[in-house]
């Protein structure tokens, strides 16, 4: 009986933390489980993976059919940016990828290069509309990593994130902050098969 109470009260906050994202009042997941948490007056918290599962519902309920529509729309603009990158390895990532977009979600697409100005390059010439770029670094076990990002807006006024790997980081595997599990990604022959066959399966742990 305890255990089914502390769950009650973990999906109560899960549910609690869940609205606070979709609606745009918090935009990290510890932010919105430790107001949810204040909120409700509880000390339990659920994880980022309850929390993801809680927003992929209250998405769903609210978005409907459009939900599916957007997906499916997203991965083909993803694809027509890793088409255009494919020899830099693109992994289309994120929630487009792992099929828990809903609205206000943009295309993120991991690549690897050591050569940034050949990027922006092919991409202002295609005509993809850069709105910003910035350098971004994180320590991850004790490493620290850099990053370039590179942000678009595409004609269709969804938001897409191109994320510039160096080339030796290419084979190494990436863990998922809110699933726990490995960012496996598609690439870009995955992606194609992927919307021939099922172009709105969802990736995420079940």
């Amino acid at each position: 009986m305890k255990e089914k109470k502390s769950t009650s009260l973990r999906d109560k906050v899960a549910d609690e933390a869940a609205l606070l994202l979709y609606t745009g009042q918090e935009k990290e997941y510890k932010q919105a489980k430790l107001k949810a948490a204040a909120t409700l007056g509880i000390r339990v918290l659920p994880s980022n993976a309850e929390i993801a599962d809680a927003l992929d519902k209250v998405a769903e309920e609210r978005e409907g059919e459009e939900r599916k529509e957007r997906l499916v729309s997203m991965r083909e603009e993803a694809l027509q940016i890793m088409k255009l990158l494919q020899d830099m390895h693109p992994i289309l990532r994120g929630s487009v990828w792992r099929g828990t977009a809903r609205r206000g979600s943009d295309i993120d697409i991991a690549i690897f290069s050591d050569n940034s100005d050949t990027i922006l390059q092919k991409l202002e010439q295609s005509n993809y509309k850069i709105t910003k770029t910035e350098w971004q670094s994180v320590t991850k076990h004790g490493e620290k990593i850099r990053t370039f990002h590179i942000h678009l807006a595409l004609s269709s006024g969804n938001e897409a994130e191109i994320i510039v790997r160096a080339i030796e980081r290419r084979r190494l595997k990436e863990m998922c902050e809110i699933y726990g599990d490995v960012q496996t990604g598609l690439d870009m022959k995955q992606l194609q098969q992927l919307l021939k066959t099922n172009p709105a399966q969802k990736f995420s742990p079940a």
